[in-house]
């Protein structure tokens, strides 16, 4: 993850609920991902509609495409997506006193 801007561009990726469906339908096909026909037949998004949401998660990084004659093949990008969640959750906690410092307030 390059920073914010990186990051707000893989989270405007998944900024609907059919593109999150198709997101989670990825992850859960592993890394043999699925064609385009077969995310279709999963979710009962219309072809166009579904390779408008499948462009979006590609330019985020979120997915790998890959063509095979007329099919295009889809897959999670899992590195990409822990990126992404890894971003959010660093700095866990980070503004939290430290349990010495709770102690020492509530001893005041």
């Amino acid at each position: 993850m390059k920073g914010i801007a990186d990051a707000a561009r893989g989270f405007a990726a998944v900024g609907s609920e059919a593109r999150i469906e198709v997101l989670l339908i990825l992850v859960r096909a592993g890394d043999g991902g699925l064609n385009v026909g077969e995310i279709r037949e999963r979710t009962g998004i219309p072809a166009s509609t579904l390779a408008h949401h499948l462009r979006m998660l590609a330019e985020a990084g979120l997915i790998r495409q890959s063509r095979n004659g007329r099919q295009t093949h889809n897959v999670a990008d899992y590195e990409r997506l822990r990126g992404l969640s890894t971003f959010l959750l660093r700095n866990c906690c980070a503004d939290r006193p430290t349990e010495s410092a709770e102690m020492e307030t509530m001893q005041s």
